[in-house]
Formats: structure tokens, sequence, C-alpha cells
């Protein structure tokens, strides 16, 4: 059921689109290589690193004119290329020489997946190398571009081939590692989801390897170094020294790959650089504009394009580096422009933690100290608290609709939780950045994970989620208090004028494994040496 809701949601095997080119969004497309329909579609096989062939396609203008050329490596789907049928027509008829190609293990693409290893690297070169070879004209610039998969790969590519000038990466991410292992805390969703979704493709033994050491919390470290060498962040010095031009697209309640990886790699690049940050999860905000339908990110991808692989003055370099819709109450048209992630956060705020005024009632966020006092909870089971449900990507498509997931925050076990909640806000809150939490906490265990979930809150105890992130302690011991200093995954929200902000922490989100035995407590206090509190950013 997962595989078959992600391909309807993120892939588009379209091949019949493709090959027309009656559609009427490119009728807007203005070109400065002159557009022409002379760019019959072929079918092609690829000659790919150690021979492997890989399947795919080409829109080459046959005029003889200087062109530039897009680069389309497939997500992570069986579809492969197909995904690119419709996006792929429409750069070739505004003056691109395109060719998709089906990475390797996927669809019918020879060799093993590499995850964006060297192989995957060298493939993208040999892809590039096949189409500037069959296009009768000069090529001029080039681009890479993918979604998901693809957008990986087109960042790895980028970092280690200097013919590339420009990339746009859909739905991306930056630090693998981060990805699969956050605070420690291993992410088993995303990692079950990528084995779901690939379905019957080809895994190399070390890809099986790395995915199997986490999902059975065997050899960490051997998995984060094959994560390492398939992280764009590995190689941020390579495009930084070409200053490649970069323009991601991220959901902010992205699953797959969680938002502040991502983040980070993108503020390490110092070149030309745009994000879209959008209602959703993985591949969901794109999804539209794979079909051919009016998309804000894709149609930003072609803008990106059309500046630095064209020279046009679009304005997609001067409008600022980010570009954000917000949660909740203006979706999905409100977009906030901002000139870097520093101008994000304009302020900060600090909420403290702090003990319930009664037996049985949740404990404060407030903004005077509050110190000297604990919080127990037992560990090991589950709440109703959670950072998406029990599907991976089902409840960002439904926010993308306009249809939240709903917490009923009186349903939240505070036997298995410890709960504080804010007085109702006097006027709009508009969240903007990562929140920081820092909780103390003592555990019975020697190893502890716990989550935090942090909430928008109407007069009715009806919820919708905010963000989230996962911490565990490692190395510990039984009644040792630990400090935990918690970034959770940035996010832009408003909160309505007499709503409340809760943080609910437990020890279980179906997303992620954690470190808890069974049987255990946990006790969140704060020392007036380590108090603990919530820092909430706004703009």
């Amino acid at each position: 059921m997962l595989r078959s809701r992600f391909a309807r949601c993120a892939v588009v095997p379209a091949t019949a689109l493709a090959i027309s080119i009656a559609t009427p969004a490119v009728a807007e497309a203005r070109p400065s290589a002159p557009a022409s329909l002379a760019a019959p579609f072929r079918l092609v096989k690829i000659p790919g690193a150690n021979g492997d062939k890989l399947d795919g396609a080409t829109w080459i203008h046959q005029d003889g004119r200087p062109r530039p050329a897009i680069v389309l490596p497939s997500p992570w789907t069986q579809v492969g290329w197909h995904t690119y049928a419709v996006m792929a027509t429409k750069y070739a008829l505004a003056g691109y020489n395109v060719i998709a190609y089906s990475a390797r293990g996927f669809g019918s693409s020879e060799g093993e997946v590499d995850a964006g290893g060297p192989l995957d690297v060298k493939d993208g070169s040999k892809a590039l190398d096949y189409l500037i070879a069959h296009a009768p004209g000069r090529t001029t610039k080039v681009g890479f571009a993918g979604l998901s998969y693809g957008s990986g790969l087109s960042q790895l590519i980028a970092a280690h081939d200097s013919r590339v000038d420009a990339v746009a990466a859909l739905s991306t991410w930056g630090d693998l590692g981060e990805s699969f292992y956050e605070n420690h805390t291993r992410h088993l969703g995303s990692v079950r989801a990528l084995q779901t979704v690939a379905g019957n493709a080809r895994l190399s033994a070390g890809t099986r390897q790395a995915f199997d050491d986490i999902l059975t919390n065997r050899n960490i470290p051997r998995a984060l170094a094959w994560a390492k060498q398939r992280s764009p962040q590995t190689y941020i010095k390579q495009l930084n020294k070409r200053r490649v031009p970069v323009l991601y697209g991220q959901a902010w309640h992205e699953t797959l790959f969680p938002s502040n990886q991502s983040l980070k790699t993108f503020n390490s690049l110092t070149g030309p650089k745009r994000i879209d940050l959008s209602i959703g999860d993985h591949a969901g905000p794109e999804m539209t504009g794979m079909g051919g339908l009016p998309n804000h990110v894709t149609n930003d991808a072609k803008r990106w394009f059309d500046r630095f692989l064209k020279g046009e003055r679009n304005g997609i370099d001067t409008e600022g580096q980010v570009n954000s819709q917000v949660m909740w109450k203006y979706w999905p048209w409100l977009r906030e422009t901002r000139p870097n992630w520093g101008a994000f956060t304009e302020r900060t705020q600090r909420l403290n933690l702090a003990a319930p005024e009664g037996k049985g009632a949740d404990g404060g966020l407030s903004p005077a100290p509050s110190t000297g006092w604990r919080m127990g909870f037992t560990s090991g089971k589950d709440t109703t608290a959670s950072a998406a449900g029990s599907v991976v990507f089902l409840a960002g498509y439904k926010e993308m609709v306009g249809l939240p997931k709903t917490y009923r925050t009186n349903t939240i076990s505070r036997e298995n939780a410890a709960v504080w909640t804010s007085t109702p806000v006097e006027a709009t809150t508009r969240l903007r950045g990562a929140p920081k939490l820092r909780l103390t906490y003592t555990p019975t265990t020697a190893q502890s994970t716990i989550f935090a979930h942090l909430f928008d809150v109407d007069a009715n105890g009806k919820a919708h989620i905010i963000t989230h992130a996962p911490f565990t302690s490692l190395d510990g011991r039984p009644g040792r208090s630990v400090t935990a200093d918690i970034s959770l995954q940035a996010a832009a929200y408003d909160v309505p004028k007499g709503h409340r902000l809760m943080l609910a922490v437990d020890t279980k989100d179906t997303l992620y494994g954690d470190a808890n035995g069974a049987g255990g407590t946990i006790a969140v206090s704060s020392p007036k040496a380590r108090p603990s509190y919530l820092e909430v950013p706004t703009g």
C-alpha cells in the first residue's frame, strides 16, 4: 500500500505526454536559444559506469545551434526516467537539449543501486557525455535536476564534474547520515520507506548492508560512513570552489529527509542559492509540476536554469534566498521571501518549562523562570503524540489539500508523557525557524530516547503539529541526569490569537527506533544550573 501511494504521488509515468508537445503550459517559455519543435524524442541506452547500460530518453534539437543542456537522473522508483517525461518535454520546448535516465538498478537500467555512491556519480557524467556527443550543436552550459533520489545525485555529480553549471535539487538531502540517524536516533520510517518504494530494484550489497545496520541497530558507524560518502554536505568545498548555483526544494513536514539536515547544507553553500520551503511531505510539493500542471517549485527550477544556463535576468536570484509557504492559517497561497536564512528568524522568545499548578494538570510554558521541580512519567510506551502518524508521507500530503492531521490533546497519556502548555497567545505568533529545547531529565535506564512534539492547540483542545525532533542518550547511567539540547525541525507556522503552544515529550514514535527498555521511568526537572526551556523563533 505504501508503495502504491508513493508511486501515485511522487512519480508521473506519463510517457504519452512526453511525446506530445500540445501542452498549454509551455506556451509561456521564451528561451534565449530559439525553441524548436525539431527536438525528437528518442529512447536510448546510455553507456554507464562499468559498461552497464542505463535506460533513458533524449530530446535533442537537430538544428545545430549552440544550446544549453539539462540532465535528469531518476527518483528512487522503478518508474525511472518516465517520472520526468512531461517536464523534459517542457524544457525541450523552451530550447534545451535534454536527457533523462533511470539510475542504475532501477527500471530497465543495468547494474545495482549504489544509492549515490561513486558509480552513480560516474553514470551522471556518462549521461552528460552521451548528450553532448549526440547534440549536433555545441553545448553551452549544463544543468542537473532531480526529484528525491535524483536531487541528491544531481548535487553529488555537480561536486565531481566541473562541466555542471547549475543544479535544481527538489525534495532533497544534504546529510544522509543525519537523515537516517538524527540525534543518535534511528530513523526507521525513512529506511523502511526506501526499501518499500524500491520494490524489486537491485540494491547493491553495500546499500542492503547499510539499511540493515540502521534497522537492526548494528554497526551504526559503518552505516554512517556509507552515508557520508553519499552526502552533498561532504563535498561542499567542491561546490563552493566553483560557486555552483544550487536551488533546493523542501517540504516543511518532510519525513524522509527532515529539513534541518538540508538547511545545514544549504547554509554552507557560498554560491548563488535559493530554497523553496513548502507545505507537505516528501515529493508532494512538486507532484503537480511533474505532470505539467502549474507548480511554484518546478516553475522556480526552470527559472533557475533560465537564469544560470541562458543568462536571462528573470529575478530568481534577486528575490531572496528563502522562499516559503506558511502553515497553517493562510494555506497555501501565502509565500514569504527573506534575503537569507539568518533573516528568517527575527527574534527568539524563551518559554521556561514550569511545574503543574495542581494535581493532574499540565506543566506550563512561561516567560518567567521556573526551577526546582520534577515531573515523572513511564517510558517505553507510545502515546497519541506523533510526528506524522503510522503511514509515512500521508499526513503531509493531506496538509497540501487543507486537511492537516488533527490531534486531540486530551488523548495524550499523561502517564506515558510529560506535557507543558502555554497561556493563550495574545496575538498571532509567527513562528519562523527551528525551535530549540533544553531538557534536563533523569532516566532509570542507562540508555534513553525521548521525542519532543510541539503543537498548536485551539480552545477546544484540537491540535495540529508544528514540529518535532528525537533525542537519544547512549552513554548514560541509570539515575544520572541528562541535559538534552535539541533543535526541533524548522517551521514556518502562524499560531492564531487565542491558541496555545503545547510541548509533549514521550518515549515512542512510529517513525523512529528507540533505546528505551520496558518498565523504566523518566523524570524531567529544571535545576538552577541546567534549567529546562523552549526557545521559540519568531519573525
